[in-house]
């Protein structure tokens, strides 16, 4: 064989070694990506249970054996619900696994052809061959964590008043929110949330948007009212902020489950005017210019340019 022949196998069997690493680490982030679906699903299968149990102990004294055959009803479904989920995400992990397996006996096979003999060029040129014949740059979709269903209960705290009536339609288990956050676009020193009903069936009255910085444990309410979009002022600019919304449905006053956080961040600051231009007074924030006297025909600058296209700038 060529010398020539020979450098091209090699450059051959390197691009085939990176190919496969690559292929290696996309299936490996997938991976993580799937565990999280996997985790979103049991971990509010479990909260569920949790729910579920503790508002049925409370209701036993009353109706022991209805709520009995109820709870047992409900839970079931939250079985049925996180089995029929699961499965196929744990087929996906399989096929993933499986790819990861294929990948590092690639890379071994690579590094033993490599290291071969000189003038061995057999080696080469099988796993090449064997590298061509494997789909490197295929890869399984892993459905995103508003994909996968978040479960929870819906439950009526007045139910004893009716017990009776009741029993058999109290409470239900739901795969996923009724709503969640659909669009999250930065502005300056601000937030643009938006949401959307993903259950037809549900009538929503108001909506509560909530939010708070990554570091923090506390939710904070920035909006209550029946608008589905809203503008969060005051936002740390390069700094990681978590929104989760849920709804009131038409008639009703307790809240319906949090939707899954969403996390967003603006690396636009917020908008301020400069200073020192006669015939204005400013805010503390310096985003809201005054003008001083009617006659005035000063200019007035931007401190810098944080407007972008398609944004609103408001002068009255």
């Amino acid at each position: 064989m060529e010398t020539a022949e020979v450098g091209e196998l090699w450059v051959e069997a390197k691009e085939s070694m990176e190919a496969a690493q690559n292929y290696k680490n996309e299936l490996q982030q997938r991976l993580q990506d799937l565990g999280q679906g996997v985790t979103q699903i049991k971990e509010s299968a479990s909260q569920t249970r949790d729910v579920l149990r503790q508002h049925f102990a409370n209701l036993k004294v009353a109706v022991t054996m209805l709520l009995d055959e109820r709870q047992e009803t409900l839970l079931q479904q939250v079985c049925a619900i996180e089995q029929e989920n699961i499965k196929p995400l744990d087929d996906c992990q399989k096929l993933l696994e499986q790819g990861v397996s294929t990948a590092d006996d690639l890379l071994k096979e690579g590094e033993m052809a490599l290291s071969g003999i000189a003038g061995d060029y057999e080696n080469l040129y099988n796993f090449t061959n064997k590298a061509l014949h494997n789909q490197l740059d295929s890869l399984p979709e892993v459905p995103s964590l508003a994909e996968v269903p978040c479960l929870s209960a819906q439950l009526d705290d007045v139910f004893l008043s009716v017990v009776r009536d009741h029993v058999c339609k109290h409470g239900s288990v739901a795969s996923r929110p009724p709503v969640q956050i659909e669009k999250l676009t930065e502005r300056p020193g601000a937030m643009f949330v938006r949401w959307c009903k993903i259950d037809d069936d549900f009538v929503a009255q108001d909506y509560r948007l909530q939010y708070r910085k990554s570091s923090s444990s506390h939710f904070e309410d920035v909006y209550v009212g029946p608008e589905t979009e809203f503008i969060v002022l005051q936002i740390d600019p390069c700094v990681d902020y978590q929104f989760r919304v849920c709804a009131r449905g038409d008639g009703r006053q307790e809240w319906s489950p949090w939707s899954v956080p969403q996390t967003g961040y603006t690396t636009l600051v917020p908008h301020e005017w400069n200073t020192g231009f006669e015939g204005y007074s400013l805010s503390s924030r310096r985003n809201i210019a005054l003008r001083n006297e009617s006659d005035s025909h000063g200019v007035l600058y931007s401190k810098s340019p944080t407007y972008l296209s398609g944004q609103t700038l408001t002068f009255r």
